[in-house]
């Protein structure tokens, strides 16, 4: 029943935007408020509103928590922001940085940590400092993200195909074979019904890129080098999986029913896995069929690479209570018992990794190897990634290094007409580099 509820608010703040969550006492009268914006699935949000729960008992205060789904957050932040009405505390990524300090958005917290005497030694070292500028230290991590590949093993199942193997994954000319196989009319009425992959261009074109050995940007980020011949080779091997191979859903079919409902459905044989998905993944009445995880296919480096990722929790510098929501935001990010609940731990529903290193490689592993945390088998996939061991790598995306996405945005807004025929890998390239290029330029000037 309270799946249901819960659900059904969801549907709600979908279409009006956010959702708005007060604490439990409406903030009664002698104690301190701090609020709060955050975005995610179902499963995130409802464990995010027993955390905010958990904080209003152990600091005798009110959370206002606002919360919405990905896809709306940038607008509202930007909103909240035009109209200098931020809340205390809201995500903030590490490409954001520069530019939330510049206008006088994010505050540098570690003084106020200092006088807290709260420790961020055990927190990833190198994700930390991408929130920091000079050595100040403008925010904390929610978390260090990883998009592995998950595939369905009910299919192979049906198929009789052996699973994919995590120590060693497929070559491109591989996995194309084994896509082709899971391509198919299951109901007998002429027309494909199951393929063998989901590709949601922003998410799966990074692998075959970084794999190939070719990037979007020179080492300094001010260069767009899509015009490279590895970059266009990845480019030309992701399209040819639709147009060539037929091993996805075309351009059409995915508009009408998106790759991640497709895979919910069980028509695709491998889609990617957030660290976020896990918990959503793991209940039946989300995804009814076993699972697991493995590595993208490699190109021509051999290496399965994928991207990381990091949001991390900011601070309002125009707070009324920067201790408070200071606080706020190491509990979000650093308590002990709050890793604990992200990761599912204490509630046997995983959204993330635990952000302490110390308690990744103990409590949490522990956790899953007693069979008290419901996780994929293959859990060290996504350590792999993180850590780049075992023939595996993990990357950020280039955007997190420049003053902004837009340029990234140029290239992904149109890639589905070289995916559906449209227009060559060649003339797109051609027709994009120049305008990245300039959105490029641009971004690095506004900061200069």
């Amino acid at each position: 029943m309270k799946k249901k509820v819960i659900s059904a608010i969801l549907v709600a703040a979908m279409m009006t935007g956010c959702l708005t969550a007060c604490g439990a006492d409406g903030g009664a009268k002698g104690k301190q408020t701090v609020s709060i914006f955050v975005f995610g699935n179902d499963q995130e949000q409802a464990i995010y509103t027993d955390m905010f729960k958990a904080f209003e008992e152990a600091n005798n205060c009110t959370v206002e928590a606002q919360m919405c789904i990905k896809d709306d957050y940038n607008t509202t932040l930007t909103g909240m922001m035009t109209a200098k009405d931020l809340p205390d505390v809201f995500y903030m990524g590490p490409e954001a940085v520069s530019q939330y300090v510049a206008n006088g958005y994010a505050m540098e917290i570690t003084p106020v940590l200092d006088e807290l005497g709260l420790s961020t030694d055990d927190l990833p070292q190198d994700i930390l400092a991408s929130y920091s500028i000079d050595g100040k230290l403008y925010g904390l991590p929610h978390d260090a993200s990883v998009f592995a590949y998950a595939y369905n093993k009910d299919l192979f199942d049906a198929e009789g195909i052996p699973y994919p193997d995590p120590n060693k994954p497929y070559t491109y000319e591989e996995f194309v074979e084994i896509c082709q196989k899971f391509t198919k009319d299951t109901d007998g009425d002429g027309e494909i019904d199951q393929w063998g992959m989901g590709a949601a261009n922003p998410f799966m074109f990074y692998q075959y890129v970084w794999s190939n050995g070719a990037s979007f940007l020179s080492d300094d980020y001010k260069t767009v080098t899509i015009d490279t011949p590895e970059f266009k080779d990845a480019l030309q091997k992701y399209v040819d999986l639709t147009l060539k191979y037929g091993v996805t859903p075309t351009v059409e079919q995915d508009a009408s029913l998106g790759v991640y409902q497709r895979w919910l459905a069980g028509q695709e044989a491998f889609y990617a896995c957030g660290t976020w998905d896990v918990a959503a993944f793991m209940d039946k009445e989300v995804f009814p069929y076993e699972w697991d995880l493995c590595g993208y296919p490699t190109l021509s480096t051999g290496i399965s690479t994928t991207w990381c990722g990091t949001v991390g929790y900011a601070v309002n510098a125009s707070t009324k209570n920067k201790d408070l929501a200071t606080k706020l935001a190491y509990f979000m990010s650093a308590d002990p018992d709050g890793n604990r609940t992200l990761s599912g731990i204490t509630t046997g529903a995983s959204i993330q990794l635990p952000n302490l290193i110390s308690m990744a490689n103990g409590e949490f592993k522990d956790a899953i190897a007693d069979g008290s945390l419901p996780f994929p088998n293959n859990t060290e996939v996504f350590f792999n990634y993180l850590n780049g061991s075992d023939g595996y790598a993990g990357k950020f995306m280039e955007s997190t290094y420049t003053p902004n996405g837009e340029w990234i945005d140029i290239f992904f807004n149109s890639l589905d007409t070289v995916k559906n025929g449209s227009v060559t890998v060649d003339d797109y390239i051609a027709q994009m580099q120049p305008q990245m290029q300039e959105a490029l330029d641009n971004a690095w000037e506004s900061v200069q």
